[in-house]
């Protein structure tokens, strides 16, 4: 049989509430003694006068109503007297129905769909948060409190397998991926943003620089030096003719550079485009395309790259959450704060953010309700009815006691009219 739960009550008032009931107690008892005492003496002072007649009516009802209400009142909370009297002591005796019954009322009242519903949509839950991520202090507990639990975490991931798991995930879509069509809608949006333009111009920025560049001119110099004929060395044609080529294309590339309209420009479009469209349908570059993937993927240089990064990550999450670097909590916490800004900020995501938690915690409560229920059922039948029953007396004991207060009073005006009834009748 398991052990009643026993617990303490010491709220601020109880100490007062239950001095206040035993005064209270006591006035009830003297009134119903002092009733007793008046309905004796009226009857010894009957034969003086009438009129006692009435206060002794008076006194006997009230004595009577008294100990009524005295027995109904203590017959909620134990045996008076200590007498097995049936039907008493009820809130111990139904201790199990009681439980089962609150528990049955809280899930069938309190915690039904419509309610719950119509209350948690009167709370704005990202207000909430949004304030709370907007105080600096709230956000970085939370940083630091975010990063002692990144460590653990991440060793978790490892020894779990989640990582390998995560990998070959990550290397399968990767190997999925048909890149041809991505790379050419990447460079046709590329092109019709005319940023082609620019990189025609880069291009032809740095091919000037190597033409004009000496070291470059006299590379140049020594191959046509080597395939002229002797008799034109001799008069230095070598030097001439890498003038005349490095003259001319300057040239040319000076007027590409300052005309955007110039004719070259138009070639160098059609030939991108061109170069677009073939890769977006040719069969043949999307497999080389395809080959390059699979082997980039396959190079054990990447699969090294990668655990390189994870260990770099790892030292300093774990360097992070020791607190040799503040730079992760501080990141961390700005963020927290950033995120609270624009939450705040962000009228129709906070409706959202509500409309989903109503759905999630609505859902959430009508599949515990029942459970709700056993377990304030089970609570209310392991607790110690010695101590609950001391703990309702406190708080609302003395309005009961006021009930043997009306009792003595109802009873006697009852038996007085009754008396004075029969009093008028046997004068009739």
């Amino acid at each position: 049989m398991p052990v009643p739960r026993t617990f303490t009550f010491d709220a601020p008032g109880d100490a007062v509430r239950a001095a206040e009931l035993r005064r209270v107690k006591a006035l009830a008892t003297l009134v119903l003694a002092g009733t007793l005492v008046l309905f004796v003496v009226a009857k010894l002072l009957l034969p003086v006068h009438p009129i006692f007649g009435f206060v002794a009516a008076f006194a006997e009802a009230a004595t009577i109503g008294g100990l009524a209400d005295w027995y109904a009142v203590v017959a909620l909370f134990r045996r008076p007297l200590g007498l097995p009297i049936p039907h008493t002591a009820i809130i111990q005796s139904n201790q199990h129905r009681i439980a089962d019954k609150l528990g049955e009322f809280i899930e069938v009242h309190f915690l039904e769909a419509a309610p719950v519903e119509a209350k948690l949509r009167q709370i704005d839950f990202a207000s909430f948060i949004a304030d709370w991520l907007r105080d600096r202090k709230r956000s970085t507990d939370l940083a630091r409190f975010t990063l002692r639990l990144l460590p653990e975490a991440v060793t978790a991931t490892e020894s779990s397998g989640l990582m390998n798991f995560i990998t070959r995930r990550i290397t399968s879509q990767l190997q999925a991926i048909n890149l041809a069509p991505l790379a050419a809608g990447t460079l046709r949006a590329f092109v019709e943003e005319h940023r082609h333009q620019g990189l025609l111009d880069d291009i032809l920025r740095a091919v000037h620089e190597t033409l004009t560049n000496a070291e470059t001119m006299a590379m140049i110099r020594e191959k046509i030096r080597a395939e002229l004929p002797t008799l034109l060395k001799l008069y230095r044609a070598d030097k001439f003719l890498v003038n005349k080529m490095v003259a001319s294309a300057t040239t040319f590339f000076e007027e590409v550079r300052n005309d955007p309209k110039h004719p070259f420009r138009g070639e160098f479009d059609r030939m991108v485009l061109s170069f677009v469209d073939r890769l977006g349908s040719d069969p043949s570059y999307a497999g080389r395309i395809d080959g390059l993937k699979r082997d980039l993927l396959a190079r054990p240089e990447l699969g090294d790259l990668a655990r390189n990064a994870w260990a770099n990550a790892r030292s300093f999450i774990e360097r992070s959450a020791s607190g040799e670097s503040q730079v992760l909590q501080h990141h961390l916490a700005g963020m927290f704060m950033a995120a609270g800004e624009a939450l705040a900020g962000d009228s129709e995501l906070r409706a959202e953010i509500n409309q989903g938690l109503v759905a999630v915690l609505r859902s959430f409560i009508a599949d515990q309700k029942s459970g709700v229920s056993s377990f304030i059922s089970d609570q209310v039948k392991a607790w110690d009815m010695g101590q609950l029953l001391s703990l309702i007396e406190i708080n609302i004991g003395r309005d009961l006691q006021y009930i043997r207060f009306n009792g003595s009073l109802i009873g006697g005006l009852a038996g007085l009219g009754l008396y004075t009834a029969e009093f008028v009748l046997r004068w009739l």
